[in-house]
């Protein structure tokens, strides 16, 4: 008997955001202690507010870990941007976060400067480089050539695929369910893991067919689960790596769900491309992810979820702004964001 994410019945009876909300608040411990205790952001900004290629120049660091460093800040309410664009201090970082004030409380941060997560966090941000989380020199959760993967290695990755695959469950049938298909018959899944999103669409659409690109050691959990849930006839696997794997030219709709998140900006705008040239006339590209608020100023879970994805991955958390840029860039036209689970949404560009 097969198992169903398209019916309403299989929706999780309760919102798990604030789980992951709990799991990833260590985060704000870590940027914040390392901004008080290793690079002294707050006595820096108390001298003079800065631009952000100023303070990238005091604290020695590349743009990307200056963008999540500085967004966390600006969402916990300790840093603003002011009319000139420049980084300052709020009211209460004043108070309370420059070095020496009457009511200065950063000795009391700096107490878990020698954390082994502050320390990996202040690692993180000096060399630009995602952590080796694999303990054997690999990267984790990305891919690519000139880059050696955990998600090369059998065990290594069917257990990072499954453990991904714990929010993609709760959120997919939410996707399939908001997200209009009607018209579509040939889907493509880039990066797409177990292929739960395409599972998800090809129960709510039962005309539909799905193609998931990924590694073939991922593709074998894929494969698992298309036979669980009584796809498998209707998914096709393609092993291949994004950057270079040619694209299937038949497809109405290509999804990149939570991948963009995993890459600087030079690949997005790659990926992007990439898809939109294989896209026919009136074809979607669907980024199903998470957005920062315009300002790169919060919400505060995604500043925090954003520092995840740049300790682990080449990326970090992006704006509707952002996403809209390349969408346009690369010719396609943006539509609204509609809301799916988890802090994520999914945002068109039509061809």
């Amino acid at each position: 008997m097969s198992n169903s994410y398209a019916s309403a019945s299989n929706f999780p009876s309760t919102d798990p955001t604030p789980i992951f909300e709990h799991f990833r608040g260590s985060y704000g411990t870590d940027l914040l202690t390392a901004a008080v205790a290793h690079f002294n952001v707050f006595g820096l900004l108390a001298g003079q507010p800065m631009s952000l290629k100023e303070l990238q120049r005091e604290l020695k660091i590349e743009e990307r870990p200056a963008v999540v460093l500085t967004t966390a800040l600006r969402a916990m309410g300790l840093v603003t941007i002011d009319v000139s664009d420049r980084l300052r201090l709020t009211s209460i970082a004043a108070e309370h976060l420059v070095p020496g004030g009457s009511f200065d409380v950063s000795d009391y941060v700096g107490l878990a400067a020698t954390s082994p997560g502050v320390l990996e966090m202040v690692a993180r941000l000096k060399t630009n480089q995602p952590a080796d989380v694999s303990g054997d020199g690999d990267a984790a959760f990305i891919f690519r050539q000139g880059i050696k993967s955990a998600m090369d290695q059998t065990n290594l990755a069917r257990h990072f695929t499954l453990a991904l695959a714990g929010r993609a469950k709760n959120v997919a049938p939410v996707l399939a369910e908001r997200l209009p298909m009607d018209g579509v018959t040939q889907f493509l899944d880039v990066g797409g893991g177990t292929g739960i999103y395409s599972i998800a669409l090809l129960q709510k659409y039962p005309n539909l067919r799905a193609t998931v690109l990924d590694r073939a050691e991922v593709l074998k959990v894929a494969a698992e689960m298309a036979a669980s849930y009584g796809v498998a006839e209707r998914l096709q696997l393609l092993e291949g790596d994004m950057f270079t794997a040619s694209f299937p030219t038949d497809c109405e709709a290509i999804l990149l769900s939570n991948i963009l998140h995993d890459w600087d900006v030079p690949q997005c705008h790659q990926l992007v491309e990439r898809c939109a040239e294989v896209l026919p006339v009136g074809g979607r590209l669907l980024i199903h992810d998470v957005f920062l608020n315009d300002e790169l100023d919060g919400p505060l879970p995604i500043a925090l979820y954003s520092a995840a994805l740049f300790s682990l991955t080449e990326g970090r958390a992006y704006s509707q702004a952002e996403y809209r840029g390349w969408l346009t860039n690369a010719g396609l036209a943006t539509g609204e964001m509609i809301p799916t689970l988890i802090h994520c949404g999914v945002l068109a560009g039509t061809k």
